[in-house]
């Protein structure tokens, strides 16, 4: 009798004879096999993803050392006087979410969907535009997942975090991703060429810097108080200080509904579009 064949190794993630798609997450929601192939990619170009980690970290740094000892105290959203850096660090992760996001739905969106042709070959698969846009937001939470735990791991260690609220940073921080992801890849699909992401440029410096990041909101004049405070930036930079100091109150469901929103909205408008430019 003959000895049994060994079993045949199990496929890679990826699309098979007949358009099927194969590897360990065939059994999910078809968004999660475009994720799978996000992640695959990512473990080849690691030193790139972690480089992403340090810039919020050398911001802190700089601050401490630094400006931080000219400023002395500030006041918090309690009226309580606080470190600097304490104030500026949860803003600082919230920024580093608000980039993130952005990098991840914007430049990299608009190569594989003008110059690699994932979409294309994504599409010619029983997947539809609503996965790729669920796969590709999923990806991009799982990156700013990774950052903010790692960046609230050095805030705990450095002392600026004064709650036990402090433990929802890092679902804040998916928060937060998940709003500017989907308004980048929303404008993204709108993009023509390379030079239109200046416009990128032009809206996230403005946001980082005047959306209370490193000045009390009562710092501004009030007009331009206003204006802060409609800005998207500015509902992660409050929701993120709240936590970490302690100030929870019902007005951060304003400011969870905003983000969570402007997720929605952009998954939506993304998907429409994918179907519109890729679709015969």
């Amino acid at each position: 009798m003959s000895a049994p064949a060994p079993p045949a190794p199990a496929p890679a993630a990826g699309i098979g004879l007949a358009g099927r798609i194969t590897g360990p997450l065939v059994g999910l929601r078809p968004g999660a096999r475009m994720l799978e192939r996000n992640v695959l990619v990512a473990r080849r170009i690691w030193p790139l993803m972690l480089s992403g980690l340090f810039e919020p970290i050398f911001y802190l740094l700089s601050i401490s050392v630094g400006i931080g000892g000219l400023v002395g105290a500030v006041r918090g959203p309690t009226g309580a006087l606080i470190p600097y850096t304490t104030f500026v660090a949860p803003a600082l992760l919230a920024a580093s979410a608000m980039n993130g996001a952005v990098y991840e739905s914007t430049f990299n969106l608009y190569f594989k969907l003008k110059y690699a042709k994932i979409y294309d070959a994504v599409l010619a698969t029983p997947l539809e535009p609503l996965d790729v846009a669920l796969g590709d937001i999923g990806f991009a939470l799982l990156r700013g997942a990774a950052y903010g735990t790692a960046f609230l791991g050095v805030m705990v260690a450095g002392g600026l975090v004064q709650s036990w609220w402090a433990v929802l940073v890092v679902p804040a921080v998916l928060l937060i991703g998940f709003g500017f992801a989907g308004m980048g890849m929303a404008a993204t699909t709108y993009m023509r060429s390379w030079t239109d992401f200046d416009l990128v440029i032009l809206a996230t410096m403005p946001l980082f810097l005047f959306s209370a990041t490193f000045y009390p909101l009562s710092t501004y004049p009030p007009a331009l108080r206003w204006v802060v405070q409609v800005t998207p930036l500015y509902q992660g930079v409050d929701l993120m200080r709240s936590l970490t100091l302690g100030d929870v109150r019902w007005t951060l469901l304003v400011r969870i509904a905003y983000l969570a929103g402007a997720g929605f909205i952009g998954l939506r408008v993304v998907a429409r579009r994918l179907d519109l430019l890729l679709k015969p």
